[in-house]
């Protein structure tokens, strides 16, 4: 679970922010022609050590803004001028942008890699009446944070609810159980994933132990020896950064792999060869497969990136599902309909998209969303199994 390489975007992607009108939220303003345009602020990282993830946003947000629009980038004739902003993975840095674009008008604050930015900025949002949907940030926080923020992508406890059908298919059925070590870095992602995984593995009878490294360490060996040393059933591996490689090397020559199952996240395209050796002894789980779905957006997502020469990725269902949020957003609410018209217009909203079909549970905004197992022929992952959305999905909060 980590960006390994980052990928250069095409300049419509990267460009400064576009917007240069201002409006109260809710009122589309006129541009020099007349024309009424509605604003869009898209915050997320292109810099930092989430860059590639903001990358692959970014991309999918561009294709699925295209297919929402039918290439015309507008919506019932009102232009949707989009602003882009890097918040380079700091959350001081994402919540003065993201004010920033509530004061010059925008109608929907959207994006975000970063579970610690997606957290400061969702309060932004309520503060200033801005709708706002959070993008690849993991954190289960998000969901039923305040009734103007929603998701567009996953959430940790969607990643562990997938891990724990991995396993019951494993053994057939039957309940949980056994010792289960989360193997994770000490920050907020780390921290979010053994909170998960107690959540649902814990209140099913299993054992949960938490190994966190210091982000910054490089010598894994201690924190191998140490969850060898739990005597694991299962190991929950959740990490991000730059030491992934050096992690999996390091757990195979200690015999971590050999010792217990592990299960951790498919990641990026540019992660596949992190695993190394390793990569036949781990059980994957996956927010999304590229080109394992045949929905009518994956398609256009394909075509749409081709044409740029690009490829889809983990975190382009993500883009290109808060672009067709926004268009529903837009559609439904109409330009002068104001945030909480937008808010309604959302909750509930069943749509196709680049997984398969999802749906924004009202009662707390949580994405319910197909997930699925996956594992690698040759280079390339494919899905082994589809986990059904209702399976998959976070125990229902009460917003507020």
């Amino acid at each position: 679970m980590r960006p390994t390489a980052t990928t250069s975007l095409a300049a419509a992607v990267v460009a400064a922010a576009l917007a240069t009108s201002c409006s109260s939220p809710g009122t589309a303003a006129s541009g020099g022609d007349g024309a009424q345009k509605v604003q869009v602020a898209l915050i997320t990282s292109t810099s930092g050590p989430l860059a590639s993830y903001g990358e692959q946003y970014l991309q999918g947000f561009e294709a699925g803004l295209d297919h929402a629009t039918g290439g015309t980038g507008k919506i019932d004739g009102v232009t949707i001028e989009v602003s882009r902003y890097d918040d380079a993975g700091d959350p001081a840095k994402g919540v003065s942008l993201a004010k920033k674009s509530a004061g010059r008008g925008a109608e929907i604050i959207a994006g975000t890699a970063a579970s610690g930015v997606a957290t400061q900025i969702a309060p932004v949002a309520a503060q200033n009446k801005v709708l706002y949907i959070s993008g690849p940030a993991a954190t289960d926080v998000l969901t039923a944070a305040n009734r103007y923020t929603f998701r567009s992508g996953r959430q940790t406890f969607q990643d562990v609810a997938t891990a724990q059908q991995i396993l019951l298919r494993q053994k057939g059925g039957g309940s949980g159980g056994g010792k289960v070590v989360v193997l994770a870095q000490d920050n907020a992602f780390g921290q979010a994933n053994v909170a998960a995984v107690e959540s649902v593995l814990g209140r099913g009878g299993a054992t949960v132990t938490p190994v966190l490294a210091p982000p910054s360490a490089t010598d894994l060996t201690p924190t191998a020896t140490k969850v060898k040393a739990a005597e694991p059933d299962m190991v929950f591996v959740a990490w991000a950064g730059d030491t992934a490689r050096s992690m999996w090397t390091t757990l195979d020559q200690q015999g971590v792999l050999d010792a217990a199952t592990v299960v951790t996240g498919l990641d990026s395209r540019a992660a596949y060869p992190v695993f190394g050796r390793a990569r036949d002894k781990v059980t994957l789980l996956a927010h999304y497969v590229p080109g394992a779905t045949d929905t009518p957006e994956a398609k256009a997502a394909e075509e749409y990136f081709a044409r740029k020469g690009w490829k889809t990725d983990l975190f382009t269902p993500d883009g290109f599902n808060a672009a067709q949020m926004v268009a529903r957003a837009f559609r439904e609410a109409g330009a002068d309909g104001g945030t909480d018209a937008m808010v309604k217009a959302l909750e509930g909203f069943t749509f196709s998209g680049v997984k398969g079909v999802n749906t924004v549970r009202p009662g707390d905004h949580a994405l319910v969303q197909p997930m699925f197992q996956a594992a690698f022929e040759g280079d390339e992952p494919s899905v082994v199994h589809t986990v059904d959305p209702q399976d998959a999905a976070p125990a229902e909060k009460r917003i507020g």
